[in-house]
């Protein structure tokens, strides 16, 4: 009799557990009766738990500024959050601003002959600041004289004169060239970001170059950007951090733990595995296909002929000098048994391991035409999946 064990992958606890290891147990049994099926369920045993109910967590509502929420501002509601979440829009897209500026421009009206338009101050001025290059905001990272005469020559810039004072104008510019250097920084995943009052105190510098009066860089930042449903969300996360955390927890916990104390749950499935006849085929799903992975390395065990992983990230770790067991570009050992590997392409945890280990592992690519992360957990109701499991089974 054919032996199937299942190990399943990151923060599945009981019920869950029963309900995968019965849907996988169904597949297979429904192509091919007489399986013996025999789960692995290290989730509640070995998984990872918050030990001490979440002390580590930060109390509910915590903000940047401390335990209370962030002082009032004038003119803003009960709900304002501070500025952190207006500079993710602004990183995020450092047009948001001046678009929203623009939006609120009246419809164009006739001028009279040789008044100048509204922007054209702050245009020279931005051009006098990028014939300075990078020096007058060079705590940001290179590009300012770039970022000013794309600014200078940006088609928002009209309508949103058109819309706003001068000096809350010049203001928005000087937010508007530092987001887009420290998106820019971002994007390139520099190691140096500078801290908030560093970015404040450019910008005031920067407003101040381009007719602003001092101490005018946040005017205009809450009103208009932290009402935007970004912030709310953002605001809700923070309020929500321990819910958040606790529902997350467990399948990134599980990941830490086992790549740092993963030899019990190794063992758990070595004492398993020494109980059960040949032949023996271990189907696998995420982290479950890591635990298997390194027991198999380490542990000539052969009663087991055939390993099955889907979602893996096995040879991602391997790749990158994380795997436990092996360490590229040493190969898998001549005990190892054959290896079948399921991977989809929207399943962005899921790898390849053909290139890595040829001729040793059979990669198969599977659609379940789910956007991840759905995509990490729909193998299992993938008829494909086990038509194929089923074609190797020893």
């Amino acid at each position: 009799m054919s032996t199937v064990v299942f190990v399943h992958g990151t923060g599945v606890r009981e019920p869950h557990i029963s309900i995968l290891t019965d849907r996988v147990a169904a597949g297979l049994n429904a192509l091919r009766a007489g399986l013996c099926f025999v789960p692995y369920s290290w989730g509640d045993t070995h998984g990872a738990a918050l030990a001490a109910g979440g002390a580590s967590l930060p109390p509910e509502g915590s903000t940047s500024r401390g335990l209370a929420e962030p002082p009032s501002v004038p003119g803003a509601g009960p709900d304002e959050p501070d500025d952190a979440q207006a500079w993710a829009v602004l990183y995020a897209d450092p047009d948001a601003e001046l678009a929203l500026a623009a939006a609120g421009a009246r419809p164009d009206a006739e001028r009279p002959p040789g008044s100048p338009v509204p922007e054209q101050g702050l245009r020279t001025c931005l051009l006098e600041l990028a014939a300075q290059g990078d020096v007058p905001a060079a705590e940001l990272g290179p590009g300012l004289g770039r970022a000013a005469a794309e600014l200078a020559g940006h088609p928002l810039l009209g309508p949103a004169a058109a819309a706003l004072a001068p000096d809350d104008l010049a203001v928005l510019a000087a937010r508007w060239l530092a987001a887009r250097l420290i998106a820019e920084a971002l994007a390139a995943d520099s190691p140096l970001v500078p801290a908030g009052d560093t970015r404040d105190a450019v910008v005031d510098r920067l407003a101040r170059a381009l007719g602003a009066p001092p101490r005018g860089t946040e005017r205009g930042l809450r009103a208009v950007l932290l009402r935007m449903g970004t912030s709310a969300a953002s605001r809700a996360v923070v309020r929500r951090r321990r819910a958040l955390t606790e529902a997350a927890h467990p399948a990134a916990g599980d990941v830490l733990r086992y790549l740092s104390r993963g030899e019990a749950l190794r063992a758990g499935l070595r004492a398993l595995l020494a109980d059960l006849d040949p032949p023996v085929t271990l189907v696998c799903h995420s982290l479950g296909g890591i635990i298997a992975l390194d027991t198999l390395i380490t542990t000539p065990l052969p009663q087991v002929q055939l390993l099955v992983t889907a979602g893996s990230q096995g040879p991602f770790l391997y790749e990158s000098g994380a795997l436990p067991s092996l360490e590229h570009p040493a190969p898998l050992p001549p005990h190892m048994p054959d290896w079948l590997n399921f991977y989809d392409p929207r399943d962005l945890l899921g790898y390849l391991g053909g290139g890595l280990f040829p001729g040793r592992v059979t990669d198969v690519r599977v659609d379940s035409r789910q956007p991840f992360p759905a995509a990490h957990s729909a193998y299992w109701t993938n008829p494909v999946v086990y038509r194929h499991i089923v074609d190797r089974l020893p």
